[in-house]
């Protein structure tokens, strides 16, 4: 006997079909019954990274931080946050109101010390017995500092030693057997690979956030490249852990780049392998040594590179050199292209202040520069960088000199330096401005502006400076070494489309 098989039995037996596979773990793509299966939905994700297992095992090394401050309390209602106030914006104490102070006959009662919070911060364990990295700017400042696991054991830690200029702190906690991260090689790392924080934004303990790596060498530092990520970095994030998916530590997360004071999108790690050779000094000595030469640098940029005959927009243009600095005594001038130090290149200006500062002061070292169309090697001894020291050399006032002569095919009126301008400036020869017009204005040339080198000429004098003008090329870029004050700078001289 035949069954008649009418369109609601059809729609009936597909429902309960579907019903049945998808309790099975098969899904099909809607109204698709004939078609192939495609994969489970927990199978769609299979490519996502799970962290559970990693967080598990790193988390317990991560630790809060907690700091104080001792403010003198005065006993008087008020007294001790209006004397605070005084304190951190005025730089005295409080004046007391006339016919208000303490009456005659009665002491003041002593002030008494009170401790209260001053910030909350991120570290973690990096020895079984108890040394703690974080951020400087972390314990900054601060009187007392307490670290807590995630136990909730709390341990009041002794400040090692702090470098602001890289942002790393060690701490030393009394334990023992203490749980501790694996350091990794921030040197291995990849653009686009994964990554985790874990710390105490807004004070919310072991928190977990994850992200990618953005970028390996991001410049927002004097003396180290950060590794930028998008991971959620937070206000109290500072000084805990970038980690990678081997449950290696490659950073100590540090900055954020924000309009609103939170996380933007944007986050920076100082790289584990700079933070553990400071570490390392933190914990001998209490402080960071480092070398100098008695420089100030900038980038050089395509269109100085092509005009002095470089191959690429490579090395450090020398902007100042320190008077009697170590750099001067071994002859480097302003306008020199320093493109190696001890035989390793310099891509862009900021690789130089970092191969210095990691050279152990009083030790040799060569500098390579580029000076009028060729390599020099110059013999420097490096000197100690002192915390915040001030760069030195300078000139004073000086008279300005009569213009002379009609202004060349650059726009530009010169005048011969005297003989104690060029001793003052530290130069052999050179002219100054007194008055900038046409392709010399467009390049940002100003009166009183000295000017020490055409290309790869070096100027001697005004007659000197216009015979090489009138030998340039109008068809292409030139680029002249401008003395400002304490710096020195290249200046591209583009010619205008009427001199083309």
């Amino acid at each position: 006997m035949k069954t008649k098989l009418t369109a609601a039995k059809i729609t009936a037996a597909r429902t309960t079909l579907s019903a049945l596979l998808v309790s099975a773990g098969v899904l099909f793509a809607p109204a698709t019954l004939g078609l192939a299966p495609v994969q489970a939905a927990a199978a769609s994700v299979a490519g996502l990274p799970d962290f559970t297992d990693m967080v598990d095992k790193v988390g317990p090394a991560v630790v809060n931080i907690r700091t104080t401050e001792r403010l003198r309390d005065t006993g008087q209602p008020g007294e001790d946050e209006m004397q605070e106030f005084f304190r951190r914006f005025f730089g005295g104490q409080m004046p007391s109101p006339r016919g208000q102070g303490t009456p005659r006959g009665k002491p003041r009662a002593a002030p008494q010390e009170q401790e209260v919070q001053r910030g909350v911060g991120s570290g973690f364990i990096t020895s079984a017995d108890g040394y703690v990295l974080t951020n400087a700017h972390v314990v900054d400042g601060a009187d007392e500092v307490y670290v807590t696991l995630t136990d909730k054991r709390e341990f009041k830690a002794k400040v090692l030693g702090s470098d602001a200029r890289t942002d790393v702190a060690l701490l030393k906690i009394d334990g023992a057997r203490l749980p501790v991260l694996t350091m990794g090689d921030s040197n291995k790392i990849r653009v686009g690979e994964w990554v985790i924080a874990i710390g105490s934004p807004f004070n919310l303990e072991n928190t977990v956030t994850a992200g990618i790596i953005s970028a390996k060498a991001r410049d927002t530092g004097e003396y180290l490249p950060l590794i930028q990520s998008d991971v959620a970095v937070n206000p109290g994030n500072s000084g805990g852990p970038l980690i990678n998916m081997r449950g290696e530590v490659i950073g100590i997360n540090s900055q954020i780049a924000t309009l609103s004071g939170a996380y933007n999108g944007i986050s920076f790690a100082v790289p584990i392998d700079e933070a553990m050779r400071v570490a390392d000094q933190l914990k001998k000595s209490g402080k960071v040594t480092r070398g100098r030469i008695g420089v100030q640098v900038g980038e050089v940029t395509r269109e100085v590179a092509e005009s002095l005959g470089l191959k690429g927009a490579r090395g450090a243009e020398v902007s100042m050199v320190e008077d009697d600095g170590p750099a001067a005594k071994a002859g480097v001038k302003p306008g020199d292209i320093i493109l190696k130090f001890n035989g390793t290149d310099i891509d862009k200006s900021s690789d130089l202040p970092r191969l210095v500062g990691n050279t152990t002061p009083n030790t040799k070292a060569t500098v390579t520069v580029w000076r009028t169309g060729k390599s020099v090697d110059l013999p420097v001894t490096i000197a100690e960088l002192k915390s915040d020291q001030p760069e030195k050399g300078g000139r004073g006032e000086r008279g300005k000199p009569k213009a002379e002569g009609a202004a060349n095919a650059l726009g530009l009126k010169v005048t011969d330096l005297t003989a104690a301008e060029k001793k003052e400036l530290g130069v052999p020869g050179g002219v100054k401005v007194t008055s900038a017009d046409g392709v010399a204005l467009g390049a940002g040339l100003q009166e009183d502006d000295v000017l020490v080198q055409l290309n790869n000429s070096q100027i001697t004098d005004a007659k000197q400076f216009a015979g090489l003008v009138a030998k340039l090329d109008p068809k292409k870029n030139s680029v002249v070494l401008v003395r400002r004050g304490e710096l020195s700078r290249f200046l591209t001289l583009r010619p205008s489309a009427s001199e083309k």
